[in-house]
């Protein structure tokens, strides 16, 4: 049984007022990249060498992914951004580069790290009709070497200065450690709403934060509990909030909508609203750039999740990593 009701609906004029307060807000972007490549076909066949399917490619496509989408959905519901993180001295990392400069004006070579001892991080996934069929990662998982923390740690210091909003899109692929959140946590939280995409890793390193948000999964393996039930995550979210000391923690459950906690408060449960599911891909991102739109014009955590909430319902309905526009926000309010 739930505690309370679900999240008070906001019209569409209200998320039109917040939507157009998007526009001058500046967020800046702490992360893990990532292209994620995707490779389209038809299976028609099974392979004579394997039970496997035989993938016909008809064409592929390449998305920022990680951080950079996280940036690229800021990018698409007007804010202004800029994403800090770090690739290798290689192709991918080239490509990366070139479409964070071309996501956002905001964005300069600068505040990308080049590591020559790690590769660019690539995701490819091989999709047909629709499904996808396998998934193939390039990656190096450990942390950042000392060197390259002081750069992150000296670019974002530089960076959060003008900032209204501060993200940390941990995919825990080494970028983000826990030194580095120790000398710059402390200085955006003063300043400005502070939001955390967390991973296990670093658990015990993201404080001070406003907004914490794994989704359902992470929240009771970071807890130590097995109930995924409304009331399993509700004591997952206060516990998360204890450890943390952070002001809010708002619980991810795809199809099942979320989870609101914050302060001493009772909970609040946001229904989905996604229609369709073809994709989950980067839905994460989506909530986490909206909400960090949102509040960054002034907007209340109730109403930056039901936002966040919309705008998942429309990238989980597109195949592949996507965004959802302001103009698609505003219209998905009835």
């Amino acid at each position: 049984m739930r505690a309370s009701g679900t999240i008070v609906k906001l019209t569409k004029h209200d998320a039109s007022e917040i939507i157009g307060s998007i526009r001058d807000r500046k967020i800046v972007v702490l992360g893990d990249l990532m292209l994620d490549e995707f490779v389209w076909g038809d299976v028609t066949r099974i392979s004579p060498e394997a039970p496997v399917p035989v993938v016909e490619i008809r064409r592929e496509s390449v998305h920022l992914g990680g951080a950079g989408n996280v940036l690229a959905n800021l990018i698409a519901l007007g804010a202004q951004a800029c994403v800090v993180g770090v690739v290798g001295k290689d192709a991918a990392g080239e490509r990366l580069r070139a479409s964070l400069r071309d996501a956002s004006p905001l964005q300069s070579d600068e505040r990308i790290v080049i590591d020559e001892s790690r590769p660019s991080t690539v995701k490819t996934r091989i999709i047909a009709h629709s499904q996808l069929v396998v998934r193939a990662d390039r990656e190096l998982r450990s942390l950042v070497n000392g060197r390259t923390e002081d750069r992150i740690i000296s670019i974002l210091k530089d960076a959060i200065r003008d900032a209204d909003a501060f993200v940390v899109s941990d995919y825990d692929k080494g970028v983000v450690t826990p030194r580095i959140l120790a000398e710059v946590l402390p200085l955006a939280y003063d300043r400005m709403p502070v939001l955390i995409d967390p991973k296990i890793r670093n658990l015990a390193s993201y404080r001070p934060a406003t907004l914490v948000t794994p989704n359902h999964y992470e929240a009771l393996r970071m807890t130590n509990l097995e109930e995924d039930s409304d009331l399993g995550l509700h004591q997952a979210a206060q516990l998360l909030r204890e450890k943390l000391n952070c002001d809010a923690v708002l619980i991810t459950r795809g199809p099942g909508g979320m989870i609101l906690v914050e302060g001493d408060g009772e909970p609040i449960y946001v229904e989905t609203a996604a229609r369709e599911v073809y994709d989950v891909t980067g839905a994460g991102d989506t909530v986490i750039a909206t909400l960090a739109a949102a509040m960054s014009a002034g907007a209340s955590m109730l109403e930056a999740a039901n936002l966040a909430n919309h705008a998942a319902g429309i990238v989980v309905a597109k195949v592949g990593t996507a965004t959802a526009s302001f103009e698609e926000l505003i219209s998905s309010f009835t």
